[in-house]
């Protein structure tokens, strides 16, 4: 009986890189010559690591958020979010130097009013919570931009993202409610106004106000691909925004989602979006990542309160490296496409970042 010998196995790769394959008595054997694949010549020292690194995070990745409220001094640590606080407009000061010493270049505002109503009327008044506090941090840190989250949720004393009418969140007298916050807050000297209730139109509106106003320079940060999430727990907390009936699910996206979200974020495009965002981060990073390949705007992800609030307590509790977890998240979302990340991490991260230099 003839033996038929089988020819070695090419592989695609470079000359020099690639497993000499040959078969040896129907066995296939690799020859360990040398001339395999090393790849861990370049994970052998934490220079190495950094110096091929495909991803770097970065201090200026990052945006603050902050709960700001009436009265003064004010700094009440939030249970369920450790670390995180609401504070008052005395506070200000303080937090501008921190981001400053510590190179995170922009903050994101929610507002606790002194009194809600069914139709958010401080979201919108000229001398509301938020407004204040955009005059407090440009007076501190002219240098720090200053981005404000568009919605009535925080202000209505039904909770909703816009006005109720037979049940509902009527979407067309939202966003005209939404449009005049956004104007205000344009007004008061925010650099980036953030419409975060999911009507539909309510880009376009915004861009019409804000431009017949002569605030044409006045960038738009669309919460475009912002899903109903369950991960949003703590931030209601935070910002007594938990709806008193019902739930969102009528107008933020449902979880199961992703060509949806592309269609959002085009539509916002279209209506004058200049940054467009998907919400929650790490839960969506396919979503992010979709969204990366297909739009050339700045794209930014928020990792929200839950995403912050679980690693805080598996770090509490011991079963986590709770620095290299962090990092580890923040990494991934801007691996997957992220330009600006939206993290309640923002201040320890930039701190451990700088410390690890």
């Amino acid at each position: 009986m003839s033996t038929v010998t089988k020819p070695r196995a090419e592989h695609p790769r470079a000359e020099g890189l690639a497993p000499r394959l040959v078969y040896n008595g129907g066995m296939l054997d690799l020859l360990t010559h040398g001339d395999f694949a090393r790849h861990r010549r370049l994970r052998r020292s934490e220079g190495l690591r950094r110096l091929v690194a495909e991803t770097r995070l970065s201090a200026a990745d990052f945006v603050y958020p902050l709960f700001v409220t009436h009265g003064q001094g004010v700094r009440d640590e939030i249970p369920s979010m450790p670390g995180q606080y609401r504070i008052s407009l005395d506070q200000v000061g303080r937090e501008a130097d921190d981001l400053r010493t510590l190179g995170v270049p922009a903050v994101l505002l929610f507002g606790l009013p002194a009194v809600k109503d069914d139709e958010g009327s401080e979201a919108y008044a000229d001398g509301g919570i938020v407004q204040d506090a955009v005059r407090a941090f440009k007076q501190a840190a002219p240098e720090l931009v200053v981005i404000t989250d568009v919605c009535l949720c925080e202000y209505t004393s039904h909770g909703h993202c816009g006005v109720i009418a037979d049940g509902e969140v009527d979407n067309d007298r939202s966003i005209e409610l939404i449009a005049r916050t956004a104007l205000s807050h344009a007004r008061a000297g925010a650099d980036v106004v953030a419409p975060s209730d999911m009507m539909d139109g309510r880009v376009a509106a915004v861009r019409e106000t804000l431009d017949d106003a002569g605030y044409v320079a006045t960038p738009i940060m669309a919460y475009s691909a912002k899903y109903a999430s369950a991960f949003y727990g703590p931030f209601r907390e935070a910002a007594e925004s938990t709806p008193q009936f019902g739930d969102r699910r009528g107008y933020q996206m449902d979880p199961p989602n992703a060509r949806e979200a592309l269609r959002e974020i085009a539509d916002d495009i279209d209506e004058g979006a200049d940054i467009v965002m998907v919400k929650p981060a790490l839960s969506y990073l396919d979503v992010l990542s979709q969204a990366r390949r297909e739009f050339d705007l700045p794209l930014a992800a928020y990792n929200v309160s839950g995403e912050y609030a679980m690693v805080k307590a598996a770090g509490a509790a011991g079963w986590v490296d709770e620095q290299r977890v962090t990092l580890e998240i923040l990494t991934s979302i801007k691996r997957a496409g992220a330009d600006i990340i939206i993290t309640y991490h923002a201040k320890e991260a930039a701190r451990w970042l700088r410390d690890a230099r």
